[in-house]
C-alpha cells in the first residue's frame, strides 16, 4: 500500500460567541486566551511562531503558527505524526484555521476548519470521527469564557482515573453521585457551587460561582480494552485559585479513584 499522504480529512464547524472581534481574537489566538478555555498553551504570537498544547501528563502537541492576521484569521499546524507516534512520511501536518466574523448585536461567529492528509488507514478515520465530538465541547467553554470571564487568566485543575467497564456505566455513576442536574439548575459539586451550563454526551459543564469562580467540566470516556476514564477539568479565575487547586486537585484525584461503579 502506498504511504503517500493523499487521503483528505476535514472537520468544519462554527460557533457564535459574545464579544468584539478583538476580544474573541484574544481568546483564540493568544497563549493566555487559549489556556482559559482549551488546553494549557504556549504560543509565540506571530506568524512562524512555535506552539505547544499540553494534553495531559507527559502528553502534548507541538506546532507552529502559519497565518496570523489579527483580529480575523489564525492558522496553525500541529505535528500529527508525532502526536500519534506514527511514521512522519505517512501523515501531513494537522492544520487548523480560525476565522472571526463580527455580527450585529455584539457577537462574533468563529468558523473552525481542521484538515489533514493520511493514507486511509482505519485508525485515521477513527481519529477524525472522535476529534469532532472531542473538540466541540471546548467551544462551549469558549462561549462561557467570553460571556463571564473575558480577558482573565485561568488557573487549571485536572484529575482523571481509570476504571474497568464501559464509559456509559461510569458516567451514570459519576453523574448520579455528584448530583449533576439539567441545564440551568444550581448544583453543589464536592463543596463547589455553580450552575449547569451544558449537558452533553457523558459530559456536564458547570459554571462555578463559589468558593472560586470558573468553569468545571465533568466527563467520562471510553479507553477501549474494557476500561473507561472519569475526569474533571476546571478553569478557575481568581487570586485564590492556585491555593484552591493545591488543595482540591489531589482530593478530586482520590475521589475519582475511589468511585465505586456497579458491575
Amino acid at each position: 500500500m502506498s504511504t503517500t499522504p493523499n487521503v483528505p480529512y476535514r472537520l468544519e464547524f462554527s460557533v457564535e460567541v459574545p464579544g468584539t472581534p478583538e476580544q474573541v481574537w484574544q481568546a483564540i489566538a493568544t497563549a493566555k486566551g487559549m489556556s482559559a478555555w482549551f488546553a494549557p498553551t504556549e504560543m509565540e504570537e506571530r506568524e512562524g511562531g512555535s506552539l505547544h498544547f499540553t494534553m495531559g501528563p507527559e502528553m502534548g502537541s507541538d506546532g507552529k503558527v502559519t497565518a496570523w492576521e489579527p483580529p480575523r484569521r489564525l492558522v496553525y499546524e500541529e505535528d500529527w505524526a508525532a502526536l500519534m507516534g506514527k511514521d512522519p512520511d505517512a501523515l501531513s501536518p494537522l492544520t487548523s484555521e480560525f476565522l472571526v466574523e463580527a455580527q450585529s448585536g455584539g457577537t462574533c461567529i468563529v468558523r473552525v476548519t481542521s484538515s489533514g492528509f493520511g493514507t486511509g488507514a482505519a485508525w485515521e478515520s477513527e481519529f477524525w470521527d472522535t476529534m469532532g465530538p472531542g473538540w466541540m465541547p471546548f467551544f462551549d467553554n469558549l462561549r462561557l469564557y467570553l460571556s463571564h470571564f473575558p480577558g482573565q487568566e485561568a488557573t487549571h485543575m485536572e484529575a482523571t482515573a481509570s476504571h474497568p467497564g464501559d464509559a456509559d456505566a461510569l458516567w451514570s455513576t459519576l453523574h448520579d453521585v455528584l448530583g449533576l442536574g439539567d441545564e440551568g439548575v444550581t448544583v453543589e459539586v464536592r463543596g463547589a457551587t455553580g450552575t449547569v451550563e451544558r449537558v452533553g454526551e457523558r459530559q456536564t459543564l458547570v459554571r462555578l460561582t463559589a468558593p472560586v469562580p470558573g468553569m468545571l467540566s465533568v466527563f467520562a470516556w471510553d479507553e477501549g480494552g474494557g476500561k473507561a476514564t472519569a475526569g474533571v477539568r476546571a478553569y478557575l479565575f481568581s487570586a485564590e485559585a492556585a491555593d484552591y487547586v493545591r488543595r482540591e486537585e489531589p482530593a478530586w484525584q482520590a475521589w475519582l479513584q475511589g468511585l465505586s461503579v456497579p458491575a
